[in-house]
């Protein structure tokens, strides 16, 4: 998925992602409804952006691509990694806490691979846990022929990523088309990602096919939504 641009993920979303706000939202929610909790999981944590701020806990990640790891790997030395499929992981331990952040659940793609993530997330869950997901879009959001573009503008870094939004059924299409300058010289490359398109229901019957009893918030950090989930 970002195995390319794995090195420039950071810089492409400095400017969309409020991680020190973010990680503080993230542990006022956890703390609210299970205070004292210091055991965290981040599914698809990605580069470790959010885990750099949630200092108050015990935390590890998991994510798929390896990539991404390596870059949280030298971020957080000290933090415990795992490469796993968040639709189906077994790491042996519960948590007071687990968060998916930043749309990734949407790469589960299907509504069967929903339900076995949200049941593997639950299934990490100590009694009384807290699940904090943040969805992708719902099919009624999603602009076909959306044109999105970043462009970064560093003084030895120059990013431009664009791309035409596309759907097949209910599955969104991102065709990432990326033109990258340093001292070194101009690269140009592509990434394509598939997120899966689930209702607000979907996903309520998905934390509830876990035992998970979910609330919905339609904002969210980036107007997306976020579902609080609190294992039985």
């Amino acid at each position: 998925m970002f195995s390319r641009s794995a090195r420039l993920y950071d810089a492409i979303y400095a400017s969309v992602r409020d991680y020190p706000r973010e990680a503080s939202e993230l542990d006022r929610l956890i703390q609210e409804r299970r205070p004292g909790a210091r055991t965290l999981l981040d599914l698809a944590c990605g580069t470790g952006a959010h885990l750099e701020h949630l200092t108050g806990y015990e935390a590890e990640g998991l994510d798929l691509d390896a990539e991404m790891l390596a870059v949280a790997r030298e971020r957080l030395p000290n933090v415990a990694f795992h490469e796993a499929d968040m639709a189906d992981f077994d790491l042996g331990k519960r948590f007071d806490a687990v968060v998916c952040m930043f749309s990734s659940i949407g790469y589960v793609r299907t509504e069967e691979r929903l339900r076995s993530a949200t049941a593997s997330m639950a299934r990490h869950l100590e009694p009384g846990g807290i699940l904090v997901v943040e969805p992708w879009l719902a099919p009624a959001d999603w602009l076909d022929r959306h044109v999105g573009a970043v462009f970064v503008d560093e003084p030895e870094l120059k990013i431009a990523r664009m791309n035409i939004a596309q759907r097949e059924g209910n599955v969104s299409i991102v065709e990432f088309e990326y033109l990258v300058g340093t001292p070194d010289g101009i690269e140009r490359f592509s990434e394509r990602h598939e997120l899966g398109l689930f209702t607000v229901e979907q996903y309520l019957e998905a934390f509830r096919a876990a035992g998970l009893e979910a609330n919905h918030d339609p904002e969210g950090p980036m107007g997306r939504g976020l579902y609080v989930a609190v294992a039985q």
